[in-house]
């Protein structure tokens, strides 16, 4: 007395089969054809002989077989049964009972890797490779039919008896749960209200059609997964526009559950679905991530485009997210357009895009492109915190009346503390605690709006501009740790952190930072800054090809004369970098606007000096020594003159200045040089003391000044930014100085640059020139070059 259950495909028939061979008087075999009559007159028969009964799919007899099956079995009647594994009624239930109380219940399990192996070897009569049996036990869930089926099919095609198998299966059954496999075979996992309403099921009901689809031998067993195989062989025999329609319904399910649109829509790609609904969903994710991951947001917008979403609905978000990621994108539709169907009537005009994003997107982005008064003008006109962000950008171009009147509007708490402290702006010192509790309010802030500049860089430069570089680095390590403004803003952030590093002379750090953004594609303001960078570092090395080179990259971009007040200190790198290559004529525009930008603010003390210490810093690189006598009265008359309170650096810079005036006329005060120096390392700017040490030594006429002024050059000195700043001795007998010398000859110096750099009278460096001339025994010019070069490089290599 035995009961087998399983699933169909488990090997019941297979099982029973082999049970009755076992049978000592034979066996019978019962189905439900047998009338009443017929049923009970061979029962009888079975007692007489004792035959042993078999019954396969008892879950198939009627209710009349079931009463008189289990009626003879309690009477003691030998009988094996194999049923599915549900319980479809009192009856199957009642004859269950009879043969499993006498008897044993047998539950067929999946295959297992040996099981499959040997099944492999029967039906090939070969065994298997490994793989191919991981493959079939993989495919078939260990269900012999179906692996069986596997084995038989062709080399990578679908079983086509699985194929036939499936659909009978699917023909038999409630078409709620035909309808429930074709949605499952997507692969998708869905909540169960979810997956109901795709099958168009109420909740109650999706239990007992996957029991339906368990029973069948459709789904892997102990889960609610299809079968692989059985969901390739559904695929293959589902029509595309079917395919589409289950696509439909499940999008529209999430849609209608109030899913998690990220979540939804990423079950909705996993399947490639691309349909209207799925297009919703898609751009909802999209708009869900576009400020976290604003890289992640394009692709989900790119999905719903491909899924028929109306590109004019997608469009803020899609410049929202690319604003962020530093990627160009579309800002304007014309709304006006209509589309013509393929029959060539007239259909609805397009979905009209959300033009109150799109202006502040637009901004943000003129901002960026270093064209701050066309930022104002368009976030002037925007709705909503539109005048806010207009705050920075017309306090940078001069408009400090506007500015505050923009500060009132209405916004959210952190673009209200960046606008008071960007107004803050015209005296740097008062503005850095200011700028410090906008970014720590904008971190604490969920803002959706893409943001000209965050308060971030622009308390860095602030800081800077108020000697402060620590500041200036905490808030951009700060920012650069948030990922604030997105991979857009990380960039920027980077730039700002190697200017700081620069000016602070670490130029190894700086060179870093500018490394890792060299390749990739700046806006119009952060290519001013970063060519800013490469300038000032070529100018403390002394390197006029890479001066050159910068200075060619950033031509353009300054002719369109687009400056603002807090690019001051960064134009400063480049208008000098122009002087020393005889372009005043290109900078000459670019300083009377930031001039014209200081007036029209009031003329700060601050920034009237920076603006003076700049054109001190054209007039010494250009060798115009009477601009250069003058500049320092006229920053201490803007110093006594200007509004706000003076600071640190500015008053730093004043005394240097004046310095400067003493030494291009030849006098040489060593103390007031030394306590300009002291000011100057006080206020950030450590290669300028060096410099203004090292110039005033090389003029003075008297030697004991002229050591105490180049050892406090050295003093304040930080690492040279050049390739190789290595001194040591050896080659051909040269000097330290004399290697000094020979590198900066190779690197295609001129005396008087060299003598610069190294704090010496270019009369010096040509006398340097001619003894390590002598001691290469060279007689001309090609031949002191390629001795030269010979000579380092035998010397580098024995201290390599």
């Amino acid at each position: 007395m035995t009961v087998v259950v399983g699933v169909d495909g488990a090997g019941r028939t297979h099982r029973l089969n082999q049970l009755a061979l076992g049978a000592a008087g034979g066996s019978i075999r019962l189905s439900g054809a047998d009338s009443p009559p017929e049923l009970a007159a061979r029962l009888d028969m079975a007692k007489k002989d004792g035959s042993l009964v078999v019954v396969d799919d008892a879950h198939r007899l009627g209710a009349d077989t079931l009463r008189a099956l289990a009626e003879a079995a309690r009477s003691g009647l030998p009988m094996i049964i194999a049923r599915r594994p549900t319980l479809t009624g009192p009856e199957l239930a009642e004859l269950d009972e009879a043969v499993a109380t006498i008897g044993t219940v047998e539950q067929l399990a999946p295959l297992d890797v040996a099981e499959i192996a040997d099944l492999i070897r029967d039906v090939l009569g070969r065994p298997g490779s490994a793989e191919q049996v991981a493959d079939v036990l993989a495919a078939s869930a260990g269900l012999p039919a179906i692996a069986t089926a596997l084995v038989e099919a062709p080399p990578g095609a679908v079983s086509p008896a699985l194929v036939a198998r499936v659909q009978r299966r699917l023909a038999v059954l409630d078409p709620a749960a035909a309808r429930l496999a074709r949605i499952q075979v997507l692969g998708l996992d869905l909540p169960d209200a979810v997956l109901a309403a795709a099958a168009g099921l109420a909740l109650a009901e999706l239990a007992g059609h996957q029991r339906d689809l368990r029973d069948a031998g459709l789904l892997v067993p102990g889960s609610e997964r299809l079968v692989p195989a059985v969901a390739a062989a559904i695929l293959a025999e589902l029509p595309p526009a079917e395919r589409r329609r289950s696509h439909d319904a499940v999008a529209q399910a999430l849609a209608a559950d109030g899913a998690d649109p990220l979540v939804a829509a990423e079950q909705l790609r996993a399947a490639g679905v691309r349909s209207g609904p799925a297009a919703q969903l898609y751009r909802a994710a999209g708009e869900r991530v576009r400020f976290s991951d604003p890289e992640a947001a394009l692709a989900w917008f790119d999905d719903a485009l491909d899924a028929g979403a109306e590109p004019a609905e997608l469009l803020a978000g899609r410049a929202e997210a690319a604003a962020l990621a530093g990627v160009r994108a579309d800002l304007e539709l014309d709304s006006d357009e209509t589309r013509t169907d393929p029959a060539g009537a007239t259909a609805a005009p397009p979905v009209e895009p959300d033009r109150d994003r799109l202006a502040l997107v637009a901004g943000a982005v003129a901002a960026r492109d270093g064209r701050a008064d066309r930022a104002a003008q368009a976030l002037l006109a925007a709705a909503g915190p539109g005048p806010l962000l207009a705050v920075p950008s017309l306090l940078a171009t001069g408009y400090a009346d506007r500015a505050a009147g923009a500060a009132g509007s209405g916004g959210p708490l952190a673009l209200r503390r960046l606008a008071e402290a960007s107004l803050a702006g015209l005296d740097p010192v008062a503005a850095v605690p200011l700028l410090i509790e906008a970014a720590e309010t904008a971190e604490r802030s969920n803002l959706t709006v893409v943001l000209p500049d965050t308060p971030h860089a622009i308390g860095a430069v602030v800081a800077v501009a108020a000697g402060d570089t620590g500041t200036a680095e905490h808030l951009l390590s700060r920012a650069l740790a948030a990922g604030t403004g997105g991979p857009a803003g990380v960039d920027r952030h980077r730039l700002l952190l190697a200017w700081v590093r620069m000016r602070a002379g670490r130029y190894d750090t700086a060179n870093a930072e500018l490394r890792r953004v060299a390749a990739l594609p700046l806006s119009g303001r952060d290519r001013i800054l970063a060519a800013a960078i490469a300038a000032g570092i070529a100018r403390r090395c002394g390197d006029i090809a890479r001066l050159r080179d910068t200075w060619a990259g950033v031509e353009q971009v300054l002719a369109r004369r687009t400056v603002e007040l807090f690019q001051l200190e960064a134009v400063e790198e480049l208008v000098v970098a122009a002087a020393r290559l005889r372009q005043l004529q290109r900078i000459a525009p670019v300083l009377d606007e930031l001039a014209a930008i200081v007036d029209r603010l009031g003329r700060p003390a601050a920034w009237l000096v920076t603006l003076g210490w700049v054109r001190l810093a054209v007039a010494i690189a250009s060798d115009d020594e009477n601009a250069a006598v003058n500049e320092p009265a006229a920053m201490a008359a803007d110093m006594l003159a200007g509004t706000g309170p003076d600071g640190t650096r500015q008053r730093a810079q004043c005394q240097a200045a004046a310095c400067w005036a003493d030494v291009l006329r030849g006098r040489v005060d060593a103390d007031a040089v030394w306590a300009a120096t002291e000011a100057l390392v006080a206020a950030q700017l450590p290669w300028e003391a060096s410099r203004l040490a090292g110039q005033a030594a090389i003029r003075t006429a008297e030697p004991v000044v002229a050591r105490r002024l180049l050892e406090r050059a050295r003093d304040v000195t930080v690492a040279e930014p050049s390739t190789d700043t290595r001194t040591d001795a050896g080659a051909a007998g040269l000097s330290e100085r004399e290697l000094e010398v020979a590198r900066l000859v190779l690197a295609g110096r001129t005396h008087k640059e060299i003598g610069a750099q190294l704090y010496i009278a270019p009369k010096t460096v040509e006398h340097h020139v001619a003894r390590i001339r002598t001691k290469l025994g060279a007689t001309s010019r090609a031949e002191f070059v390629a001795a030269l070069r010979s000579e380092l490089d035998a010397h580098e290599s024995t201290q390599s």
